[in-house]
């Protein structure tokens, strides 16, 4: 311990280091009272426990609320993005679905639509609890979370704004595993290779998809959007959701309900916008205004 201590002068009489004094001067200000915090947190899904976190925004609030919805199986979770809309005075809730990396449960694509909505109903219980405007509520999802942020808004119609971020489209995804063999059997071993969703298999979810490939079809979600605000973001170099096959042809019929606020934007990137985080950040909080 002695020898730590020593380090630590030594580093701090060497020539262009900052003294705590200097560093205390220069600190960034905010409100002390109502500060931005981090918390960790969970809450019951059909009786089962669901890990997440919250950015809290500055300020007493109420602050608008984004549900952040990670796509399949989640490695990609836009947390930057989180830190951004925190920044600009929105709260972010993320969470992992039942099954899905260490949350309680069975995973399958039925449950995480049901999650989504435990999420909301969390969010509103404890709305005093994180600075949060039950009124305000936002689902911006990526991937399958896209999906299922248009899946969980078409049956809330207290959800104002949703937006998807290379959003899937489950109805087209199980017409062309049933249609082709060897891509059900690509999704088969990919889902047998996803030690992080738990009490599932490839099998069972491609069975899932085909058999609900009606109800999980994204397009006949849009009539439910009347008056309600809508983005869709695609990327022109994805492989996962390509542009053609699913993003055009959703973006076309939100656009066609004169009552929905359809809004949409191509960008450069992939799948993940490796390569387009600012302009994928910029659109949406450029959207996220109109949602206050």
């Amino acid at each position: 311990m002695r020898n730590l201590f020593l380090i630590v002068a030594a580093l701090a009489l060497m020539p262009g280091c900052t003294n705590l004094k200097e560093a205390t001067e220069t600190s960034p200000t905010y409100d002390t009272e109502f500060p931005p915090a981090l918390n960790e947190l969970n809450f019951q899904s059909h009786g089962k426990r669901l890990n997440g976190l919250i950015y809290v925004a500055e300020g007493p609030g109420p602050h608008p609320t984004v549900l952040l919805l990670h796509g399949f199986p989640g490695n990609e979770k836009n947390l930057d993005l989180a830190q951004d809309l925190r920044a600009d005075g929105f709260n972010v809730l993320f969470f992992h679905y039942r099954g899905a990396w260490g949350s309680a449960g069975t995973f399958s694509f039925t449950h995480v639509i049901e999650d989504v909505a435990a999420a909301t109903d969390f969010l509103r219980a404890n709305a005093e609890t994180y600075r949060t405007n039950p009124d305000k509520l936002i689902l911006i999802g990526h991937s399958m979370g896209g999906f299922a942020a248009l899946a969980a808004g078409a049956k809330d119609e207290t959800i104002a704004c949703t937006a998807g971020l290379a959003p899937a489209n489950f109805g087209v995804v199980a017409n062309v595993l049933a249609a082709d063999p060897d891509r059900k059997a690509g999704f088969i071993a990919y889902g047998d290779s996803l030690q992080m969703l738990a009490g599932t298999n490839g099998a069972s979810m491609v069975s899932e998809l085909i058999d609900n490939r009606e109800a999980f079809d994204a397009l006949t979600y849009a009539p439910n959007y009347a008056g309600r605000s809508v983005l869709f973001v695609g990327a022109d170099n994805d492989e996962a959701v390509p542009l053609d096959a699913i993003i055009k042809p959703l973006i076309a019929a939100y656009e066609a309900e004169p009552d929905v606020d359809a809004t949409s934007a191509i960008l450069s990137g992939d799948h993940s916008f490796s390569w387009s985080r600012d302009a994928l950040i910029d659109t949406v909080l450029n959207w996220a205004e109109g949602c206050r």
